[in-house]
């Protein structure tokens, strides 16, 4: 199935979790922002929130400098 990630087309397995997602794209879930078509997604949702084709997720990192 195919997902826009970040504004990329991106072709993923069938049954992803927005959890599984993450990790394959080698990032903490804990620093990271998520919204599923519009709508965010909190932290403890990411391994229970499947992703379906045609979803647009948009992946959020905060860095911290000075």
């Amino acid at each position: 199935m195919h997902i826009t990630c970040n504004g990329e087309q991106k072709a993923v397995d069938q049954h992803i979790s927005l959890h599984d997602l993450v990790l394959s794209l080698q990032l903490n879930p804990q620093t990271l922002v998520a919204e599923v078509n519009g709508t965010i997604v909190e932290h403890p949702d990411f391994p229970g929130t499947m992703l379906n084709n045609g979803d647009r997720v948009e992946l959020i990192r905060f860095v911290g400098g000075g």
